[in-house]
Protein backbone atom coordinates (compact mmCIF):
# COMPACT_ATOMS: atom_id res chain seq x y z
CA UNK A 1 0.00 0.00 0.00
CA UNK A 2 1.33 3.26 -0.85
CA UNK A 3 2.05 5.46 2.23
CA UNK A 4 3.39 9.06 0.62
CA UNK A 5 6.74 10.57 0.97
CA UNK A 6 5.91 12.36 4.54
CA UNK A 7 9.59 12.52 5.86
CA UNK A 8 11.37 10.18 3.73
CA UNK A 9 13.05 12.66 2.45
CA UNK A 10 15.21 15.33 3.86
CA UNK A 11 16.29 18.92 2.32
CA UNK A 12 19.86 19.60 3.09
CA UNK A 13 20.84 22.61 1.48
CA UNK A 14 19.18 24.89 -1.17
CA UNK A 15 20.15 28.12 -2.96
CA UNK A 16 18.88 31.16 -4.76
CA UNK A 17 19.87 33.91 -7.09
CA UNK A 18 18.96 37.05 -7.04
CA UNK A 19 16.15 37.97 -9.38
CA UNK A 20 15.45 40.27 -11.97
CA UNK A 21 16.50 41.82 -15.06
CA UNK A 22 19.93 40.02 -14.95
CA UNK A 23 21.55 41.23 -17.92
CA UNK A 24 24.77 40.29 -16.48
CA UNK A 25 24.53 36.35 -16.40
CA UNK A 26 23.07 33.64 -18.66
CA UNK A 27 21.11 30.71 -17.70
CA UNK A 28 23.84 28.54 -17.84
CA UNK A 29 25.71 31.30 -14.53
CA UNK A 30 22.48 31.57 -12.95
CA UNK A 31 22.47 27.85 -12.82
CA UNK A 32 26.04 27.83 -11.20
CA UNK A 33 25.12 30.80 -9.07
CA UNK A 34 22.61 29.07 -7.20
CA UNK A 35 23.87 25.61 -7.13
CA UNK A 36 27.22 26.99 -5.19
CA UNK A 37 25.60 28.30 -2.44
CA UNK A 38 22.98 25.38 -2.11
CA UNK A 39 26.00 23.20 -2.34
CA UNK A 40 27.74 24.97 0.97
CA UNK A 41 24.50 25.14 2.54
CA UNK A 42 24.36 20.95 1.93
CA UNK A 43 28.12 20.87 3.22
CA UNK A 44 29.08 18.26 0.88
CA UNK A 45 30.86 17.58 -2.07
CA UNK A 46 29.76 17.79 -6.17
CA UNK A 47 31.09 14.01 -6.52
CA UNK A 48 28.27 12.97 -3.77
CA UNK A 49 25.35 13.83 -6.03
CA UNK A 50 24.36 10.82 -7.62
CA UNK A 51 21.03 12.13 -9.93
CA UNK A 52 20.00 15.22 -10.87
CA UNK A 53 16.57 16.98 -12.15
CA UNK A 54 16.40 20.39 -14.19
CA UNK A 55 13.31 22.35 -14.64
CA UNK A 56 13.06 24.68 -17.11
CA UNK A 57 9.46 25.66 -19.58
CA UNK A 58 10.30 28.25 -22.28
CA UNK A 59 13.41 25.98 -23.94
CA UNK A 60 13.42 27.67 -27.41
CA UNK A 61 14.76 30.99 -25.71
CA UNK A 62 16.43 29.59 -22.48
CA UNK A 63 18.79 26.35 -22.31
CA UNK A 64 17.25 24.08 -25.10
CA UNK A 65 15.15 20.72 -24.84
CA UNK A 66 17.98 18.37 -23.05
CA UNK A 67 18.84 18.20 -19.67
CA UNK A 68 22.58 18.92 -21.14
CA UNK A 69 22.97 22.62 -20.02
CA UNK A 70 22.72 21.66 -16.60
CA UNK A 71 25.24 18.56 -16.91
CA UNK A 72 27.55 20.86 -18.44
CA UNK A 73 27.52 23.75 -16.50
CA UNK A 74 28.00 22.17 -13.09
CA UNK A 75 30.32 19.99 -14.46
CA UNK A 76 28.35 17.37 -13.01
CA UNK A 77 30.57 13.82 -12.72
CA UNK A 78 28.45 12.64 -15.88
CA UNK A 79 25.83 11.46 -13.38
CA UNK A 80 22.15 10.93 -15.05
CA UNK A 81 20.05 13.86 -15.34
CA UNK A 82 16.40 14.19 -16.75
CA UNK A 83 14.80 17.95 -17.89
CA UNK A 84 11.52 18.66 -16.88
CA UNK A 85 8.84 20.49 -18.06
CA UNK A 86 5.77 21.44 -16.17
CA UNK A 87 4.12 24.98 -16.83
CA UNK A 88 4.47 27.31 -13.85
CA UNK A 89 4.92 24.18 -11.62
CA UNK A 90 8.29 23.40 -13.48
CA UNK A 91 10.45 23.83 -10.66
CA UNK A 92 8.85 21.85 -8.09
CA UNK A 93 8.20 19.08 -10.75
CA UNK A 94 12.10 18.85 -10.69
CA UNK A 95 11.77 18.96 -6.86
CA UNK A 96 9.46 16.10 -7.02
CA UNK A 97 11.54 13.98 -9.43
CA UNK A 98 14.73 14.29 -6.93
CA UNK A 99 12.76 13.84 -4.19
CA UNK A 100 10.84 10.50 -5.40
CA UNK A 101 14.70 9.77 -7.19
CA UNK A 102 15.61 9.72 -2.69
CA UNK A 103 12.71 8.35 -1.51
CA UNK A 104 12.76 5.13 -3.63
CA UNK A 105 16.09 4.18 -2.97
CA UNK A 106 17.66 4.66 -6.14
CA UNK A 107 20.20 7.34 -4.93
CA UNK A 108 21.64 8.69 -1.85
CA UNK A 109 21.77 12.49 -2.95
CA UNK A 110 19.85 14.06 -5.61
CA UNK A 111 19.84 18.14 -7.08
CA UNK A 112 16.84 19.62 -8.41
CA UNK A 113 17.63 22.99 -10.31
CA UNK A 114 15.22 25.34 -11.85
CA UNK A 115 16.18 27.91 -14.17
CA UNK A 116 14.27 30.53 -16.70
CA UNK A 117 16.22 33.62 -18.23
CA UNK A 118 13.20 35.15 -20.32
CA UNK A 119 14.71 38.54 -20.49
CA UNK A 120 16.94 38.42 -23.37
CA UNK A 121 14.01 38.17 -25.79
CA UNK A 122 14.30 42.18 -27.25
CA UNK A 123 10.87 42.56 -26.27
CA UNK A 124 8.86 42.65 -22.74
CA UNK A 125 6.40 40.03 -21.04
CA UNK A 126 7.06 36.54 -22.32
CA UNK A 127 7.92 34.58 -25.03
CA UNK A 128 5.42 34.03 -28.14
CA UNK A 129 3.02 30.99 -26.92
CA UNK A 130 3.20 29.47 -30.36
CA UNK A 131 7.28 28.75 -29.99
CA UNK A 132 6.68 26.42 -26.62
CA UNK A 133 3.57 24.83 -27.10
CA UNK A 134 3.18 23.92 -30.97
CA UNK A 135 0.02 25.21 -32.72
CA UNK A 136 -2.35 24.43 -29.72
CA UNK A 137 -2.36 27.89 -28.47
CA UNK A 138 -2.84 29.50 -32.01
CA UNK A 139 -5.68 27.62 -33.02
CA UNK A 140 -7.63 27.57 -29.89
CA UNK A 141 -6.87 30.25 -27.52
CA UNK A 142 -5.91 33.16 -30.80
CA UNK A 143 -7.40 35.88 -28.12
CA UNK A 144 -6.32 34.66 -24.75
CA UNK A 145 -3.80 36.18 -22.64
CA UNK A 146 -2.79 35.73 -19.06
CA UNK A 147 -4.39 39.28 -17.75
CA UNK A 148 -7.59 38.73 -19.82
CA UNK A 149 -7.83 34.89 -18.06
CA UNK A 150 -7.30 35.98 -14.84
CA UNK A 151 -9.66 39.08 -15.13
CA UNK A 152 -12.15 36.40 -15.43
CA UNK A 153 -11.40 34.76 -12.69
CA UNK A 154 -11.88 38.00 -11.11
CA UNK A 155 -15.59 38.71 -12.68
CA UNK A 156 -16.49 35.45 -11.35
CA UNK A 157 -15.50 35.71 -8.30
CA UNK A 158 -16.99 38.84 -7.92
CA UNK A 159 -20.56 37.30 -9.56
CA UNK A 160 -20.57 34.08 -7.58
CA UNK A 161 -20.07 35.70 -4.04
CA UNK A 162 -21.72 39.17 -4.53
CA UNK A 163 -18.96 41.26 -3.66
CA UNK A 164 -18.82 44.91 -4.23
CA UNK A 165 -16.44 45.78 -7.06
CA UNK A 166 -14.57 48.11 -4.78
CA UNK A 167 -14.13 45.61 -1.65
CA UNK A 168 -12.82 43.19 -4.11
CA UNK A 169 -10.47 45.59 -5.81
CA UNK A 170 -9.07 46.93 -2.01
CA UNK A 171 -9.43 43.16 -1.22
CA UNK A 172 -6.92 42.77 -4.01
CA UNK A 173 -4.83 45.81 -3.53
CA UNK A 174 -4.08 44.81 -0.58
CA UNK A 175 -2.55 41.34 -1.51
CA UNK A 176 -0.17 43.88 -3.84
CA UNK A 177 0.54 46.28 -0.57
CA UNK A 178 1.58 43.65 1.30
CA UNK A 179 3.93 41.23 -1.14
CA UNK A 180 5.52 44.78 -1.91
CA UNK A 181 6.04 45.54 1.87
CA UNK A 182 7.35 42.32 2.45
CA UNK A 183 9.85 42.29 -0.44
CA UNK A 184 11.32 45.26 0.31
CA UNK A 185 13.11 43.15 3.06
CA UNK A 186 14.21 40.61 0.44
CA UNK A 187 17.49 41.65 -1.57
CA UNK A 188 17.00 38.77 -4.00
CA UNK A 189 13.16 40.17 -4.87
CA UNK A 190 13.18 41.98 -8.22
CA UNK A 191 10.88 44.42 -6.75
CA UNK A 192 11.95 45.90 -3.76
CA UNK A 193 10.06 48.67 -2.75
CA UNK A 194 6.60 49.46 -1.12
CA UNK A 195 3.60 50.87 -2.65
CA UNK A 196 0.43 51.71 -1.30
CA UNK A 197 -2.93 51.27 -1.50
CA UNK A 198 -3.51 54.76 -3.33
CA UNK A 199 -0.62 53.58 -5.75
CA UNK A 200 -2.45 50.41 -6.06
CA UNK A 201 -6.10 51.66 -6.93
CA UNK A 202 -4.61 54.15 -9.44
CA UNK A 203 -2.90 52.34 -11.57
CA UNK A 204 -3.65 51.96 -15.18
CA UNK A 205 -6.37 49.03 -16.02
CA UNK A 206 -4.11 45.78 -17.76
CA UNK A 207 -7.56 43.58 -17.83
CA UNK A 208 -10.43 44.92 -15.81
CA UNK A 209 -10.58 44.34 -12.76
CA UNK A 210 -6.58 44.23 -12.87
CA UNK A 211 -4.21 46.45 -13.24
CA UNK A 212 -0.73 47.05 -13.15
CA UNK A 213 -0.10 46.07 -9.39
CA UNK A 214 -2.83 43.50 -9.51
CA UNK A 215 0.01 41.51 -12.24
CA UNK A 216 4.04 39.96 -11.87
CA UNK A 217 6.38 40.92 -13.86
CA UNK A 218 8.75 38.82 -15.60
CA UNK A 219 12.36 37.82 -14.46
CA UNK A 220 15.78 36.16 -14.76
CA UNK A 221 16.39 33.86 -12.24
CA UNK A 222 17.51 30.16 -10.58
CA UNK A 223 16.81 28.30 -7.19
CA UNK A 224 18.35 24.46 -6.31
CA UNK A 225 17.33 22.53 -3.80
CA UNK A 226 19.56 19.36 -2.65
CA UNK A 227 17.55 16.28 -0.76
CA UNK A 228 18.68 13.18 0.86
CA UNK A 229 17.33 10.60 3.39
CA UNK A 230 16.95 11.42 7.01
CA UNK A 231 19.44 8.77 7.56
CA UNK A 232 22.00 10.04 5.55
CA UNK A 233 20.97 13.51 6.48
CA UNK A 234 22.43 12.32 10.28
CA UNK A 235 25.28 10.85 9.35
CA UNK A 236 26.48 13.85 7.33
CA UNK A 237 26.10 15.79 10.87
CA UNK A 238 23.04 17.20 10.38
CA UNK A 239 20.94 17.33 13.69
CA UNK A 240 18.06 20.26 12.88
CA UNK A 241 16.98 19.47 9.11
CA UNK A 242 13.69 19.54 7.32
CA UNK A 243 12.06 17.07 5.72
CA UNK A 244 9.35 16.92 3.08
CA UNK A 245 6.36 16.11 4.63
CA UNK A 246 3.56 16.12 1.40
CA UNK A 247 4.16 16.56 -2.60
CA UNK A 248 1.31 15.83 -4.61
CA UNK A 249 0.15 17.81 -8.01
CA UNK A 250 -3.06 17.91 -9.95
CA UNK A 251 -3.70 18.84 -13.59
CA UNK A 252 -7.18 19.99 -15.22
CA UNK A 253 -8.90 16.70 -16.70
CA UNK A 254 -10.64 18.96 -18.99
CA UNK A 255 -14.09 18.79 -17.06
CA UNK A 256 -13.45 23.00 -16.09
CA UNK A 257 -13.79 24.27 -19.40
CA UNK A 258 -16.18 21.33 -20.73
CA UNK A 259 -19.03 20.78 -18.12
CA UNK A 260 -21.30 23.58 -16.70
CA UNK A 261 -21.14 22.83 -12.73
CA UNK A 262 -17.23 24.60 -12.60
CA UNK A 263 -18.55 28.33 -12.67
CA UNK A 264 -15.08 30.10 -13.24
CA UNK A 265 -14.28 31.46 -9.69
CA UNK A 266 -12.17 28.89 -8.33
CA UNK A 267 -8.87 26.29 -9.24
CA UNK A 268 -10.95 22.60 -8.97
CA UNK A 269 -7.04 21.29 -9.36
CA UNK A 270 -5.66 23.46 -6.39
CA UNK A 271 -8.98 22.13 -3.81
CA UNK A 272 -8.37 18.84 -4.85
CA UNK A 273 -4.52 18.90 -4.53
CA UNK A 274 -4.22 20.67 -1.56
CA UNK A 275 -6.65 17.81 0.31
CA UNK A 276 -4.66 15.18 -0.78
CA UNK A 277 -1.68 17.38 0.79
CA UNK A 278 -3.03 17.60 3.35
CA UNK A 279 -3.61 14.16 4.24
CA UNK A 280 -0.26 12.63 3.11
CA UNK A 281 1.23 15.39 5.64
CA UNK A 282 -1.28 13.98 8.35
CA UNK A 283 -2.11 17.76 8.84
CA UNK A 284 -6.02 18.09 10.27
CA UNK A 285 -6.49 21.44 10.33
CA UNK A 286 -4.86 23.56 7.61
CA UNK A 287 -5.75 26.80 9.17
CA UNK A 288 -4.55 26.24 12.30
CA UNK A 289 -1.02 24.32 11.43
CA UNK A 290 -0.15 25.92 8.69
CA UNK A 291 2.53 28.21 9.71
CA UNK A 292 2.91 30.09 6.07
CA UNK A 293 2.77 29.89 2.75
CA UNK A 294 4.42 30.75 -0.52
CA UNK A 295 1.45 30.73 -3.19
CA UNK A 296 1.28 31.09 -7.01
CA UNK A 297 0.14 35.07 -6.76
CA UNK A 298 0.71 35.52 -10.68
CA UNK A 299 -2.31 37.93 -10.32
CA UNK A 300 -3.24 39.14 -6.72
CA UNK A 301 -7.35 37.43 -7.72
CA UNK A 302 -5.44 34.34 -8.03
CA UNK A 303 -3.79 34.69 -4.61
CA UNK A 304 -6.90 35.51 -3.04
CA UNK A 305 -8.94 32.78 -4.51
CA UNK A 306 -6.27 30.31 -3.40
CA UNK A 307 -6.82 30.91 -0.05
CA UNK A 308 -10.19 29.39 -0.36
CA UNK A 309 -8.72 26.47 -2.72
CA UNK A 310 -6.29 25.78 -0.15
CA UNK A 311 -8.99 25.58 2.58
CA UNK A 312 -7.88 28.83 5.06
CA UNK A 313 -10.62 30.99 4.09
CA UNK A 314 -14.29 29.79 3.63
CA UNK A 315 -15.45 30.40 0.48
CA UNK A 316 -16.55 33.76 -0.52
CA UNK A 317 -14.69 34.96 2.39
CA UNK A 318 -11.15 35.85 1.34
CA UNK A 319 -11.33 38.86 0.41
CA UNK A 320 -12.44 39.74 4.14
CA UNK A 321 -9.80 37.89 5.07
CA UNK A 322 -7.37 39.85 3.25
CA UNK A 323 -8.31 42.68 4.59
CA UNK A 324 -8.80 41.68 7.85
CA UNK A 325 -4.49 41.16 7.83
CA UNK A 326 -4.70 36.93 7.96
CA UNK A 327 -1.82 36.77 5.51
CA UNK A 328 0.17 39.78 6.31
CA UNK A 329 3.36 38.93 7.77
CA UNK A 330 2.41 39.36 11.22
CA UNK A 331 -1.18 37.40 10.20
CA UNK A 332 -2.23 34.07 11.28
CA UNK A 333 -1.40 32.93 8.32
CA UNK A 334 1.23 34.70 6.47
CA UNK A 335 1.37 34.15 2.93
CA UNK A 336 4.52 35.82 0.62
CA UNK A 337 6.59 36.39 3.07
CA UNK A 338 9.55 37.06 0.52
CA UNK A 339 7.54 39.41 -1.77
CA UNK A 340 5.93 36.23 -4.15
CA UNK A 341 5.51 36.06 -7.92
CA UNK A 342 4.62 39.73 -7.42
CA UNK A 343 7.79 41.10 -6.36
CA UNK A 344 10.51 38.25 -7.61
CA UNK A 345 8.77 38.16 -10.82
CA UNK A 346 8.07 34.81 -12.38
CA UNK A 347 11.36 33.04 -14.61
CA UNK A 348 9.17 30.03 -15.22
CA UNK A 349 11.14 27.11 -14.04
CA UNK A 350 12.73 28.57 -10.97
CA UNK A 351 9.55 29.82 -9.25
CA UNK A 352 8.49 26.84 -7.32
CA UNK A 353 11.72 25.92 -6.25
CA UNK A 354 12.31 29.99 -4.86
CA UNK A 355 9.09 29.25 -2.77
CA UNK A 356 10.81 26.35 -1.08
CA UNK A 357 13.67 28.36 -0.76
CA UNK A 358 12.16 31.04 1.77
CA UNK A 359 10.38 28.10 3.43
CA UNK A 360 13.07 26.42 4.44
CA UNK A 361 15.19 29.84 5.80
CA UNK A 362 12.28 30.35 7.93
CA UNK A 363 12.20 27.09 8.92
CA UNK A 364 16.31 27.86 9.73
CA UNK A 365 15.51 30.68 11.65
CA UNK A 366 17.67 32.39 8.66
CA UNK A 367 15.39 34.48 7.33
CA UNK A 368 16.66 38.25 8.51
CA UNK A 369 14.21 40.33 8.92
CA UNK A 370 11.34 38.50 7.47
CA UNK A 371 12.05 36.20 10.17
CA UNK A 372 8.51 34.67 11.72
CA UNK A 373 8.60 33.33 14.85
CA UNK A 374 8.81 29.49 15.71
CA UNK A 375 7.34 28.33 12.15
CA UNK A 376 5.87 24.18 12.19
CA UNK A 377 4.67 23.86 8.25
CA UNK A 378 5.54 25.85 5.39
CA UNK A 379 3.56 25.45 2.31
CA UNK A 380 3.91 25.79 -1.38
CA UNK A 381 1.39 26.31 -4.29
CA UNK A 382 2.08 26.33 -7.90
CA UNK A 383 -0.64 27.39 -10.81
CA UNK A 384 0.35 26.52 -13.65
CA UNK A 385 -1.29 27.38 -17.22
CA UNK A 386 -5.28 29.07 -17.06
CA UNK A 387 -8.15 29.27 -14.71
CA UNK A 388 -9.64 26.68 -17.27
CA UNK A 389 -6.98 24.48 -17.92
CA UNK A 390 -4.30 24.46 -15.11
CA UNK A 391 -1.77 22.60 -13.37
CA UNK A 392 -1.23 22.77 -9.38
CA UNK A 393 1.72 21.44 -7.23
CA UNK A 394 1.50 21.67 -3.99
CA UNK A 395 4.90 20.70 -1.42
CA UNK A 396 4.48 21.23 2.72
CA UNK A 397 8.02 21.04 4.41
CA UNK A 398 8.39 21.36 8.00
CA UNK A 399 11.27 20.02 10.48
CA UNK A 400 11.67 16.33 11.17
CA UNK A 401 10.60 15.31 14.08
Amino acid sequence: MATGIKDKVAVIGMGCTRFGERWDAGAEELMVEAFEEGLADAGIEKRQIEAAWLGTCMDEINVGKTAMPLSTALRLPMIPVTRVENYCATGTEAFRGACYGVASGAYDICLALGVEKLKDTGYGGLPNPGSGAGSLQWQWWPNLTAPGSFAQLASAYQAKHRVDGKDLKRAMGHVSVKSHANGAHNPKAHLRKPVSLEQVLAAPIIAHPLGLFDCCGVSDGAACAIVTTPEIARQLGKKDFVTVKALQIALSSGEEAGYNQWDGDHFLTADRCSARAYEEAGIRDPKSEISMMEVHDCFSITELVTMEDLHISERGRAWRDVLDGCYDSDGKVPCQVDGGLKCFGHPIGASGLRMLYEMYLQLHGRAGQRQLRDPRYGLTHNLGGFPFQNICSIAIIGKYV
